[in-house]
């Protein structure tokens, strides 16, 4: 199966998105789901279930958020809203008039930042592992990935190493390689852009536009990720979302339980209620 790539003009410059799609099928009688990353990884994350997802019958379209991956950065501050307008670029470049949308960690931020800012453009939402936390929780993690020393390159290539055994230290109970090696990727790519990311999500507070999303939404979110509890959260505010919890995993569970993740994403973004 073939993965398409390409870049939109966007409030920042180009934004890098790609897409499977099964030969034999037409992209007009999919159904298109865009797919917005988390912090600090790109529409790689999303890399093993493209293909499981156009067999499925769903158009994924994976978006580096401005500033990750191969999408352009912003000049100046980033921001949620930003990102969310980047998504609408895409969108318009493809002539997508309306989609379901999928959000993971920021991501998910994102997917329903741009679902209640243009909720004629978006027919259905996923947000998988909604970051809802207090101010005060927000401003502790951001301080805390602050104080982690930056990773500065040396001769001997030890910062390689040191950033590798950072992201095993952010990810407990971790079990897929892949997923470890393309994470580390992701984040050399990012760069100083890294935390411009983060910032973004802890500026933002998810639980102002969870409560004015008017689609179908399901929270999907899986035991063993560090925001399960955030999503519970999310639970709460929202008890009328559909819900689904995968067991174990940690963030890298697109990687993890692929087949599994997206039987349940395929099966929401498909279904006609």
């Amino acid at each position: 199966m073939r993965t398409t790539k390409g870049y939109a003009d966007g409030p920042f410059g180009q934004v890098h998105y790609q897409i499977a799609v099964p030969p034999a099928a037409g992209a007009g009688n999919l159904q298109a789901l865009l797919l917005c990353h988390q912090s600090p990884s790109s529409s790689e994350m999303f890399g093993p279930a493209y293909d499981l997802l156009a067999k499925a019958s769903v158009r994924a379209i994976g978006i580096d958020t401005p500033g990750f991956g191969q999408s352009d950065a912003p000049d100046g501050k980033h921001s949620i809203a930003g990102y969310a307008s980047a998504v609408r670029a895409v969108m318009d470049y493809l002539d997508i008039g309306c989609a379901c949308i999928l959000g993971h960690h920021t991501g998910a931020a994102v997917a329903a930042e741009v679902a209640v800012t243009w909720p004629e453009r978006i027919s259905r939402v996923i947000l998988n592992g909604p970051p809802v936390m207090t101010a005060e929780e927000r401003e502790t993690v951001r301080s805390a990935i602050q104080a982690t020393p930056r990773i500065t390159p040396v001769a001997d290539g030890q910062h390689l190493v040191d950033l590798w055994n950072k992201r095993i230290r952010f990810t407990p109970g971790w079990t897929s390689i892949s997923a470890m090696h393309s994470g580390v990727v992701q984040m050399l790519r990012a760069g100083d852009n890294e935390l411009a990311g983060f910032d973004a999500a802890f500026d933002h507070d998810i639980s102002v536009p969870i409560q004015k999303i008017t689609q179908q939404c399901l929270i999907l979110t899986n035991t063993g990720d560090d925001l399960y509890e955030a999503s519970q959260r999310a639970r709460e505010l929202r008890p009328d979302f559909s819900y689904h919890e995968l067991v174990g995993g940690t963030h890298d569970i697109v990687e993890e339980q692929t087949e599994d993740w997206v039987a349940v994403v395929a099966e929401f973004a498909l279904s006609n209620e």
